[in-house]
This record gives C-alpha cells, structure tokens and sequence, in this order.
C-alpha cells in the first residue's frame, strides 16, 4: 500500500504544472525581468507596426477614394464631351450652306415683282429653292439671330459701321449687313451689322 501511495503522488507531481515560480527558492529574478521585457519589446513592435499598418491601409483607402472620384469625373466629362459632338455634329456642314443661302438671298432682292418679265419668272425657282433650304435649316434648329432695331449686343453681332440715324438712339442696330445665325444654342455665325451712333 505504502508502494501504490508513492506511485500516486509521483504521478500528481508529474501532471501538476508550476504555474508560479517561487523566486525565494530559486535565483530567477533577473530571468523573469528579461523575459518581461522582451515581451514588452515584441508588443511595442507589434503595436508599432500595427499603426503602420494601419496609416498605410488609410493611405490606401484614400488613394482607391481619390481615383474613383477622378474617374467617374472623367466618366461625365466624356459623357459631355460626346453628346456635345453629336448635339452640335452638323455645325460644319451648316456652315458651309450660310454663303449659299445668302446668295439665294441677293438673287432674290433682284425681283421687282413684275411677273411678267423672264427675271421675275426665273427668280421664281431661286425663291423655292431658298424655302426649301431656310426650312432644312430650321429643321436641324439653325435660327435666324434677330437683332434689327435692337440693342447692339457683342456676343452675337460684329459692328462693320455707325452711323447717325434720326430718332433712334446711340448702340441700336439700324441695319443688318450679312444675317447671322445660331445653332441650338451656339453661336454659329455673328450678324454683320450697322450700329446707330
């Protein structure tokens, strides 16, 4: 019995785990406080590089923020940009038939309403052929810039001459030299016209 008593409380010893050193026994002191300031360095480092860690995911962050707000900047300003090209695409075309229509316009002013001579007879298809074209135009929104007897405005008519004109007032448009013309909402030709002094 004494036998199976010792085997016992062998085996108690072996699986009781020393949980706390007891330094009066032992000379262990200096090795406890290294210990403890070693796992006190590892845990600054760690804390240290978790802040970095941190400042660099922010950096991150801010940078994919920064980028998906320029791109969807450049998403709308190629939205725009497209849209304007197809809004104002016949700008160069309509251009180009202005000088024709203005000289549909000259043709016409020849006619002295004598129907009975060849020009007026003539004149007659020149003055089809202009209705056909001034309503082509109105159909791609090109408008005729209204500013006789106006106010001269710079932003749509270019002064070519003044002159004294009784009873109107200085900076009035008495006369329009060459007609201009918008396109939607674009300028497309200035009116050439003849200022009041």
């Amino acid at each position: 019995m004494e036998e199976e008593l010792k085997k016992k409380e062998k085996s108690e010893l072996k699986n009781e785990k020393v949980t706390e050193c007891n330094c009066h026994k032992c000379d262990c002191e200096k090795d406890h406080d290294k210990k403890e300031k070693k796992v006190s360095k590892k845990e600054k480092n760690l804390e240290k590089e978790l802040l970095e860690l941190k400042t660099k995911n922010e950096e991150l962050l801010n940078k994919f923020l920064y980028s998906q707000a320029e791109f969807a900047n450049y998403k709308k300003r190629k939205e725009l940009e497209t849209s304007n090209m197809l809004k104002y695409s016949n700008s160069d075309i309509v251009l180009e038939l202005l000088p024709i229509v203005d000289n549909f316009e000259r043709a016409i002013k020849l006619d002295d309403n004598n129907l009975n001579d060849e020009l007026s007879k003539f004149l007659d298809g020149f003055k089809m052929i202009y209705s056909h074209l001034v309503e082509l135009l109105k159909k791609f929104e090109v408008v005729e810039i209204d500013c006789l007897n106006k106010e001269f405005d710079p932003n749509i008519a270019q002064a070519l001459m003044t002159s004294k004109v009784e009873g109107v007032e200085a900076g009035v448009v008495v006369e329009i030299l060459q007609k201009g013309y918008m396109l939607k909402d674009r300028m497309l030709r200035p009116a050439l016209v003849k200022v009041s002094e």
